[in-house]
């Protein structure tokens, strides 16, 4: 019942991002500002924090790297408004009132405050309106993060669940079903990152989760370049770190989404196979995990394993290339290039 409900959870999650980007007002301008705000702090703190820091024992660059991922919620409460046009000393003040909460919880208080915010702005004279601003949205903004803080972290769980129970099961069906729902997780402003930290995820299953990221980065580059989404510069930003695309993404589930999930359910099995291991939690991420990965494990099977899991993705991309060719999808230009309504 766990692992169906915890399904069940991921895919509202998903749902819930797409109808967010299609018919929120500014959705997919918002969710741009969210990619960003993600990779400014997240991506930050993965490659620092682990993948320098970490491996190397650079204990200076893992402080920045751990202060870093801390700032989600700042981020997102400054990059929000600004896409709605407002002031960015406004936006400032947005920020560092939710400077305590995660990025999700931070990123919906915002973007709701943002329209309160653009009506100061549009009715208060100009010099009174600071003064409304700093009276206002810092203690609104604090008690709408407050308050959805626990029904994030609450989600969370309930996705985790379904990974802890797989976990404790057959290696195999841990490694397919770790490899379909971690990079998936990924792809939304849950974070895979924050997901596998909060469940404790280390050893065989958390090698799965970040190799498994790897595989779905390089296969959605290839989605990306043959289905044309946007321009050869998404295509490569998008294999770097999947989040920088995350309007395009949630604008396009179908096709990214499911070919995610089956490619990403053999690339889990093909590293419980080779039973490589991550000691530490929150390594789900492409790069960064992949670099710890190869300075945790001997260096012909973790190479072997990362050879097969490209190849497997690059082939999984073309397939879902040729399966969607004739899908309608939302390219970047349609998302990025239309007016603010």
């Amino acid at each position: 019942m766990k692992i169906l409900f915890g399904i069940i959870m991921l895919f509202l999650v998903l749902g819930a991002m797409s109808l967010f980007a299609f018919k929120a007002p500014r959705g997919k301008k918002a969710l741009g500002a969210l990619s960003g705000a993600a990779c400014a702090t997240f991506l930050a703190e993965a490659f620092l924090r682990y993948a320098v820091g970490g491996v190397f024992h650079l204990d200076y660059v893992a402080h920045i790297g751990e202060v870093m991922g801390g700032l989600g919620g700042l981020a997102a409460g400054v990059l929000v408004p600004l896409t709605f046009g407002i002031s960015p000393v406004f936006a400032v003040i947005m920020g560092v009132s939710l400077i305590e909460f995660k990025l999700l919880p931070a990123f919906i208080a915002a973007y709701l405050l943002s329209f309160v915010v653009l009506q100061i702005e549009k009715r208060v004279t100009e010099g009174i309106d600071l003064i409304v601003m700093i009276l206002v949205i810092p203690t609104a903004a604090y008690f709408l993060a407050d308050m959805l803080q626990p029904m994030v972290m609450g989600v969370l769980n309930i996705i985790g669940a379904v990974i802890t129970t797989a976990v404790d099961g057959n290696p195999y069906v841990m490694g397919a079903a770790l490899g379909m729902i971690i990079p998936i997780v990924g792809m939304t402003p849950l974070s895979s990152m924050v997901l596998t930290a909060l469940i404790g995820l280390t050893g065989v299953p958390m090698a799965v989760g970040a190799m498994c990221c790897f595989g779905n980065s390089i296969l959605n580059g290839m989605l990306f370049k043959k289905m044309r989404f946007g321009d050869d510069t998404t295509a490569f930003a998008v294999a770097i770190e999947p989040l920088t695309q995350i309007d395009i993404i949630s604008s396009n589930p179908v096709p990214i989404y499911a070919t995610n999930a089956i490619a990403g359910a053999i690339n889990g099995m093909i590293i419980t196979y080779f039973g490589l291991q991550i000691p530490v939690t929150g390594m789900a991420t492409p790069w960064a995990g992949l670099l710890v990965t190869l300075g945790n494990n001997p260096l012909v099977p973790t190479l072997t394993a990362v050879a097969l899991v490209f190849i497997n993705s690059l082939i999984f991309g073309y397939l879902g290339y040729l399966v969607f060719k004739n899908y309608k999808i939302v390219t970047m230009d349609e998302i990025r290039n239309t007016a603010a309504v």
